[in-house]
């Protein structure tokens, strides 16, 4: 999975410490998601894209190419 959290997260100017506490993660689940080695839960998904002021998860989270 493709994510944006970076990108957007520099743009609001928060780190990955800043944004893990407001999600209630790890640094390390924000490095594995930023990385691509992590599929976060709907439910984190969502908190995520909030955190970062987001309207939709889409805009943050990108599926890979999938067959549905």
């Amino acid at each position: 999975m493709k994510t944006n959290i970076k990108e957007y997260r520099k743009e609001l100017k928060i780190t990955q410490e800043e944004l893990a506490e407001a999600v209630d993660v790890t640094r390390q689940t924000i490095i594995a998601l930023e990385q691509g080695r992590y599929n976060p839960s709907l439910i984190l998904a969502y908190k995520i894209s909030k955190a970062l002021k987001r309207r939709y998860i889409e805009e943050v989270f990108e599926l890979d190419d999938i067959e549905l």
